[in-house]
């Protein structure tokens, strides 16, 4: 133009000026982990974003404060809010879900005692986590500090739940509950460790060469879960009246114990080994009283010695272990929320105190069962491989499978 200015070639970078709409979800949800909610009103609150992602036309964001109620009784009021997706004048139909009765046989000795030595166990090893054990320190674990200074980051990853139903089907599983339990370690498992051998190779590297594929996990190393334990008789999703009913079976509110589950972090070329290890710590655990123990323990304190010395009790569990998962029963078939079909389910955690940098939470919708976990973006970068390796783990676990039934 006459007065000097002209146009000049430029390189161009498209991702400044498209937004990528999963990651603005993710952006959002981080940020709101570091807004605590409004103490004056209701303790929770609802964000509609109406933003297309991958695997949703838009996202709502439900964020709760957890003395509303555990898992289970929030999920059974997410359920009562839904329509079948199939028929928008039906609610959903809840199937009944009591716990299996245990019946003492001639062998009533050797039950009890196995039961009290369990518990002693059991009831030595959380004492002596919130004294002086501690796990070791591993690329998952921030080393004692506090994750409530760092805004959490969440990932999901959808998978088919025929999957599970055909390991359930060969492995002759009565109980989908502790299949589930037992599955979901047994992939935590093989995935932590493959994602920690990793980790150690690439800090090994020297001139390039990458050692991920040899065994470079610290031997000895020490790493536990903690596992919510649902206490109530009637499990699964509930009818909210019944729940909040006087005597209720499955009454509403925070009603689980915490158990301490070893992880054994170690490079497996049997997928299944690790399903056996599982199988054998959680037929252990569920013959213990300490859930139910622990649940008491912690509402006599509370009650005894106020909130402030029942949370630092309960942080220090959280700081001398290194995760913590759970596994939510979600709706059966698909449901619709406000006449928008809910395509899926994600669940986490995050709060003031909290110092795991991994959260996992399993939760089954539909046909889809969803691996969601929350991390501390300054502890672990890259959450995406775990969710990888946890793919990885359930295609070896079927083929595995597969393979020793066609031997058979």
């Amino acid at each position: 133009s006459d007065n000097g200015a002209r146009w000049i070639k430029t390189k161009v970078n498209v991702e400044d000026h498209i937004e990528n709409g999963q990651g603005f979800v993710d952006d959002y949800v981080s940020r709101l982990t570091m807004k605590p909610l409004d103490r004056s009103r209701p303790l929770w609150d609802i964000h509609i974003l109406n933003v297309k992602t991958s695997d949703a036309e838009a996202v709502c964001v439900m964020r709760c404060n957890h003395s509303l109620g555990d898992g289970m009784s929030l999920m059974s009021l997410l359920v009562a809010c839904t329509l079948k997706a199939s028929n928008p004048d039906a609610f959903l139909s809840i199937p009944a879900i009591k716990r299996r009765e245990h019946f003492l046989s001639i062998f009533v000795i050797h039950y009890v005692v196995s039961l009290i030595w369990n518990t002693i166990v059991d009831l030595l090893q959380v004492s002596a986590t919130v004294l002086f054990l501690k796990d070791t320190k591993t690329p998952l674990k921030n080393g004692g500090g506090s994750a409530e200074n760092n805004p959490m980051r969440f990932y999901h990853r959808s998978l088919s739940l025929d999957d599970i139903r055909f390991i359930k089907n060969a492995m002759d599983m009565v109980s989908y509950d502790l299949l589930s339990m037992m599955f979901y370690s047994g992939i935590t498992q093989t995935a932590i460790s493959r994602y920690l051998n990793r980790q150690y190779g690439n800090t090994n590297v020297e001139g390039g060469t990458s050692t991920s594929d040899l065994n470079n996990i610290p031997s000895k190393t020490r790493l536990r879960a903690l596992i919510p334990v649902n206490l109530r008789q009637e499990i699964g999703i509930q009818p909210v009246a019944k729940m909040l009913a006087k005597g209720s079976k499955c009454r509403w509110g925070n009603y689980n114990g915490l158990v301490h589950f070893p992880l054994s972090i170690s490079l497996e070329t049997d997928p299944l080994v690790n399903l056996s290890k599982t199988k054998s710590i959680m037929d252990r655990k569920k013959h213990s009283l300490m859930a139910a123990l622990v649940y008491s323990n912690n509402e006599f304190i509370f009650n005894i010695f106020g909130p402030k010395v029942g949370a630092v009790l309960f942080n220090r569990t959280m700081s001398n272990t290194t995760t913590m998962f759970s596994n939510i029963v979600g709706p059966v078939e698909k449901v619709s929320l406000h006449g928008n079909q809910i395509a899926y389910i994600a669940v986490s955690a995050y709060g003031k105190g909290n110092t795991q940098a991994l959260l996992i939470h399993f939760i089954s919708y539909a046909e889809k069962m969803i691996i969601s976990i929350g991390v501390d973006p300054t502890v672990i970068p890259d959450p995406h491989i775990i969710c990888d390796e946890m793919e990885e783990s359930l295609k070896a676990i079927k083929e595995a499978l597969s393979v020793k039934n066609d031997i058979k």
